[in-house]
């Protein structure tokens, strides 16, 4: 997990892959307001609104979930493929999921205010890493490598 960290604190991979992947979430994440909302218009990595605005920074982009979830899956026994497929699908789970999360942020950012920081803090930052734990589980439960039986 350091290891992961290490290269995505690089200023190089940062400002050349983190912060316009987080650009592309926030597109994303106002794209799928847009049937419900208009009016919302994203520069780089900032959502706004006439009555908000939400600038997406490291941390809320889903990176570090997927790095938690990507560890857990390369530190525990199981085969190449298994792992592989592993961090693709829970890494793309993860991505869902955050975009759910901004879109719902930015919502309720402009309609409830008063809620916005109880939902940014405790609501979607511990349901996202819960969803990164209930995935490595259910990756664990069948994907992972299994002891042999000892025999009696």
């Amino acid at each position: 997990m350091v290891v992961l960290y290490a290269v995505v604190a690089l200023n190089a991979v940062n400002d050349h892959v983190i912060v316009p992947f987080t650009a592309l979430v926030a597109r994303c994440a106002a794209a799928l307001l847009a049937g419900i909302e208009s009016g919302i218009v994203v520069t780089g990595t900032v959502m706004r609104s006439p009555s908000f605005a939400l600038d997406v920074h490291n941390g809320c982009n889903g990176i570090e979930a997927a790095i938690l979830l990507i560890a857990a899956i390369l530190a525990f026994p199981a085969s190449l493929r298994s792992r592989l497929i592993g961090i693709a699908a829970s890494a793309v789970a993860i991505e869902l999921l955050n975009l759910v999360r901004l879109s719902s942020l930015f919502w309720l950012g402009e309609h409830h205010r008063q809620v916005f920081d109880f939902f940014h803090v405790a609501v979607w930052q511990s349901l996202i890493i819960l969803a990164a734990i209930s995935l490595f589980i259910l990756w664990s439960l069948k994907f992972a490598e299994r002891p042999p039986l000892e025999s009696r």
